[in-house]
């Protein structure tokens, strides 16, 4: 049986995240399949769409980033991961709760924007697969992407003049803490925008940015 609606759904393990891995690992040539880090930031671009995104729309940009054809099916197991992991991210921004990404630490040399970029440019993917978010009021999405986007190498944000003019506003993450902590508030501003909570859904019972603070990444 499935978890209802309201509740989480059993974290994905150490174990199932190296599965999850493996499974990606394998597939076929020339197919260049998101790692565990990216699929994470991509789920959570998908599940940030005002629409929600069909399983047959979001699989085949996890499969291959440069968008080339997928096979026709794919191993049960692997998408059986993928969807544990896209319904547990769900119910955490459906109701506003702080969630643990998927980041990883690199070596002591590494800032805080070098360990969480993989997780950065899986969210850019999802949002030029899935565009609909950005159709939305871009006042309303500014200070939100800009925080997940100061990540990234300006050159790599085009035509983005008003987004780059509020990065430049912000303050880089002092660690790695900070850094995750400004992904996952972004994420659930973002999910204010995109996906409005019903008037019964407000209230005390609501976790949000401000209210708890998360937890640090265990995937470290």
């Amino acid at each position: 049986m499935s978890a209802p609606p309201h509740r989480a759904p059993e974290a994905l393990s150490e174990a199932d995240l190296e599965r999850l891995q493996a499974l990606l690992d394998a597939l076929p040539a020339p197919l260049e399949p998101l790692d565990a880090s990216m699929l994470d930031g991509y789920l959570c671009g998908v599940l940030l769409q005002p629409e929600a995104v069909p399983l047959a729309a979001w699989l085949p940009p996890i499969l291959d980033s440069e968008g080339r054809p997928t096979p026709a099916r794919v191993d049960d197991e692997l998408v059986g991961l993928l969807r544990r992991r896209h319904k547990e991210l769900n119910v955490a921004i459906a109701g506003r709760q702080w969630f643990d990404p998927w980041i990883f630490e690199l070596d002591d040399a590494a800032d805080p924007s070098e360990t969480v970029l993989p997780w950065v440019a899986g969210f850019a993917h999802a949002l030029d697969a899935h565009p609909a978010l950005m159709r939305l009021p871009e006042e309303l999405l500014l200070e939100p992407l800009a925080a997940i986007y100061l990540h990234l190498d300006p050159d790599d944000l085009e035509d983005a003049d008003a987004l780059l003019e509020e990065i430049e506003s912000l303050e880089p993450p002092g660690d790695l803490e900070e850094a995750v902590e400004g992904l996952v508030s972004a994420v659930l501003m973002l999910a204010d925008v995109s996906r409005p909570l019903k008037p019964l859904q407000t209230g005390a019972g609501r976790a949000g940015p401000g209210r708890s603070r998360p937890r640090q990444s265990g995937r470290r």
